[in-house]
């Protein structure tokens, strides 16, 4: 079952002239607009003293950053985090779970959808994120770092780099302008 959460942004009418308009525009990312890196700063970068020896995508708009330990993050893309909207709630998958590619390993409910998240790879999960319980916005702030969803024990990590289904960034690219 999913949690809603709910918000109201009202403003009294006595603040309005008291207190100035911010346009989030300049801020936040448009739509559309997106950036296919790593943060650099995040848990995912930092995991390994030399950061992730690469990324894939997958067309459900999934990030994967695999390491030399053959594990991997999971995480969906900025793109993805943009056409969701306000996130509300993510349903994590179990640490110990078994995946294989294509088996549903999660969700994310915002306000305007909700979408299962797919896993791009085949092995057990060893580490989820829990401050997406708290904080599921994240996923909207940061969904190429701290919005990391979960961290994948590769079974087969030779697998991952010969796999067509996984992009590379250019490739992905490509696949938005169609």
């Amino acid at each position: 079952m999913f949690k809603v959460a709910s918000r109201a942004f009202a403003r009294p009418t006595w603040a309005a002239a008291a207190m100035p308009v911010r346009s989030i525009a300049s801020t936040a990312p448009r739509f559309n607009t997106v950036n296919h890196k790593l943060n650099k700063q995040s848990f995912v970068y930092k995991y390994a003293e030399e950061g992730p020896k690469g990324v894939k995508f997958t067309s459900e708009h999934e990030w994967i950053a695999l390491f030399n330990d053959d594990s991997a993050f999971v995480g969906i893309t900025q793109y993805a985090a943009e056409a969701l909207g306000d996130v509300t709630f993510v349903e994590l998958p179990e640490v110990g779970d078994l995946v294989e590619i294509g088996d549903v390993m999660g969700s994310v409910e915002s306000v305007k959808s909700s979408s299962d998240i797919y896993a791009p790879v085949a092995g057990e999960i060893i580490a989820v994120n829990d401050d997406l319980d708290s904080n599921p916005g994240v996923l909207n702030v940061d969904p190429m770092g701290n919005g990391w969803i979960a961290q994948i024990k590769l079974s087969k990590p030779e697998a991952v780099e010969e796999d067509p289904l996984l992009l590379s960034e250019q490739q992905y690219e490509e696949s938005l302008e169609n």
